[in-house]
């Protein structure tokens, strides 16, 4: 049985209650997103071969405290960095360091911050410098599965759908869905429900309703989808050691469709298309 909420009397916690959000809470998720789309686009021109993943997360902390926002990341649940940097066959959580990105990666940036109680979460691939042929096709496939996912949200339909749509393409195009990360609702709370699945069929999950806020976060592996989570209790990597690579957004359901809040302002989330016109 899932049971829905209106969120302003929802209490501040995950009870396992979908929350349905009022125009004003859009209009905060506006602003806490765009603000995080904002620094990923600032990311785009820093992002270079010799750069530190200890660079990135001082780049995106500074971002966040210029414009009176807090990193979500920093000391959750002992979490200790701003961002979480992910190269290569990282899946996710992949934690920054001193060692310097190298002509040929590519490397997931995941940005949350909290502007006025908000969170506004997405997540991005940047190729360093030249990337091959198949890391490039990765990247392609990865993000027209996000929005693949993105576009069959609407009210009435189940969260499966995102999950049929996404796991479909991808398979088609020869990639394996990580099963082991899912979506989440977001909001004043940064992991809410209800999970979103990027695998699954159309008639499963929760109905989809007007007012839900969640995130769509696919991960595409080149090889199969399994992972496991390194010592440090956080970073997963793909077993075989394939490529892996993820594109994040948070969208609002809306009496349409959906609301994407995270969208580049300069369309610089596109990979292999040029910037839209400013």
């Amino acid at each position: 049985m899932v049971n829905y909420i209106e969120a302003s009397s929802a209490p501040p916690k995950n009870t396992g209650a979908i929350r349905l959000y009022d125009a004003q809470a859009f209009e905060g998720m506006r602003r806490a997103c765009q603000l995080t789309a904002r620094c990923l686009d600032a990311l785009a021109d820093i992002v270079k071969p010799g750069l530190l993943t200890d660079e990135i997360d001082r780049f995106v902390f500074d971002f966040g405290m210029d414009h009176g926002a807090f990193p979500a990341t920093l000391n959750y649940r002992g979490y200790t960095k701003s961002t979480c940097t992910s190269i290569n066959h990282v899946v996710c959580h992949g934690i920054p360091n001193d060692k310097p990105l190298r002509e040929g990666d590519i490397v997931n940036i995941d940005v949350t911050f909290v502007l006025d109680g908000w969170h506004g979460d997405s997540s991005r691939m940047y190729p360093v410098g030249t990337i091959k042929r198949a890391a490039e096709r990765l990247l392609e496939v990865t993000y027209e599965s996000l929005m693949r996912g993105i576009s069959a949200v609407r009210p009435g339909a189940r969260t499966g759908a995102i999950g049929e749509a996404i796991q479909t393409y991808a398979e088609a195009e020869r990639c394996s869905v990580v099963r082991d990360f899912c979506g989440h609702g977001v909001g004043r709370l940064f992991h809410d429900s209800p999970n979103i699945l990027h695998y699954g069929r159309a008639n499963e999950g929760p109905e989809l309703r007007e007012g839900m806020i969640f995130t769509i976060e696919p991960m595409i592996n080149l090889g199969r989808p399994h992972v496991k989570v390194l010592a440090d209790g956080w970073t997963a990597v793909t077993r075989d050691r394939s490529l892996s690579a993820q594109y994040e957004h948070t969208v609002g359901v809306t009496a349409e469709g959906c609301e994407i809040f995270t969208l580049s302002p300069g369309g610089l989330d596109r990979p292999g298309l040029p910037p839209l016109a400013r």
